[in-house]
């Protein structure tokens, strides 16, 4: 027993004095200024690979599945939340702090679109991963990943204390947003402009201690308000949300709130924080035509204004916008 752990301490002394001899060589070569050749002779750039960066990033992967797999059972099979708690604690443990929280999800829609147009660029097979996997968990069981395994949202979850709902029209205006932002993002990547989903990250400054003071100051004013109002991130800016809410809309299992026969008591619907659940069907009253050659008229006169301020905002934004793409 003795011998083997003399052994060990042996072998680790042995890699520090290699690991020191190899940095006293590297000093030695950079000491010196480099001579300067007239024949032009540049210089190749030397690239260091991260170590183990590639073994974390499938780890990644494996605890993503395992999380999603785990939510997903919580909620659907159980019926239960706090181990929703318990994944969001650890995500933002792990894929926020420990992690930066990159390689995300919410940036790989940008990869995935420009792989899509342009045959040059190669999507490594993880971020395609990243993409793919909360999409297929989407289509199966719901937004399982946006419940509690995306370290943005479980960030906010953990923070909220009261929630005071907003009006409807609030939430249909602001609701648009995360479509826009969707569209915008696409856009940029496909024409190899910008990844703007990754450049106005307003959590992974607050993830990493550092970075852009104004998205920094963003992030934690998004903390604040979720403080209040259930995940204002996820529900009026997330692109990825945004896509994750079609296949939503499809998913084979469905959750439950209660085992027993609905009573149209509209319960649930007014105690849901973040307007995922409709007011059961048939308690809507129906419109009368009156109320519904109003509404049309409404429509009539919002639409066109809506048009005339998007072509303006479009076309004072225009030469800012032009100059984005080299």
């Amino acid at each position: 027993m003795k011998r083997t752990i003399f052994s060990k301490l042996m072998l680790c002394l042995a890699s520090m004095a290699l690991c020191f001899l190899s940095s006293m060589a590297t000093f030695a070569q950079n000491r010196f200024p480099k001579p300067d050749f007239d024949s032009g002779y540049q210089y190749p750039v030397h690239t260091y690979d991260i170590p183990y960066e590639q073994v974390w990033i499938w780890i990644d992967i494996a605890l993503l599945v395992v999380l999603m797999g785990f939510v997903a059972w919580a909620v659907i099979k159980r019926g239960v939340r706090w181990p929703v708690i318990a994944v969001s604690l650890f995500s933002v443990v792990y894929f926020g702090f420990f992690r930066k929280g990159c390689v995300c999800s919410i940036g790989s829609v940008q990869n995935v679109a420009l792989a899509l147009v342009d045959p040059s660029y190669a999507i490594s097979f993880t971020v395609l991963l990243m993409f793919v996997l909360p999409v297929l968990f989407t289509l199966l069981f719901g937004r399982v990943f946006c419940a509690g395994v995306c370290p943005f949202g479980a960030l906010q979850e953990l923070v909220n204390v009261k929630n005071y709902k907003l009006s409807k029209v609030v939430t249909t205006i602001l609701g648009l947003i995360p479509w826009i932002y969707l569209i915008l993002a696409v856009l940029f990547a496909v024409t190899n402009s910008a990844f703007i989903i990754c450049r106005f990250d307003p959590f992974v400054g607050i993830f990493r201690f550092g970075g852009d003071l104004g998205l920094i100051l963003f992030g934690a004013l998004l903390l604040i308000a979720s403080i209040f109002t259930g995940r204002p991130f996820c529900r009026f800016i997330c692109p990825y949300g945004a896509l994750l809410s079609l296949f939503a809309r499809v998913s084979i299992f469905k959750v439950e709130l209660t085992k027993k026969q609905c009573i149209n008591c509209e319960l649930c619907h007014n105690a849901c924080p973040v307007d995922a659940i409709k007011p059961p069907y048939d308690n809507k009253v129906k419109e009368n035509r009156l109320m519904g050659v109003k509404r049309i008229l409404n429509y009539f006169v919002v639409l066109p204004l809506i048009i005339v301020a998007g072509a303006l905002l479009m076309r004072s934004v225009s030469s800012d916008l032009s100059r984005v793409n080299k």
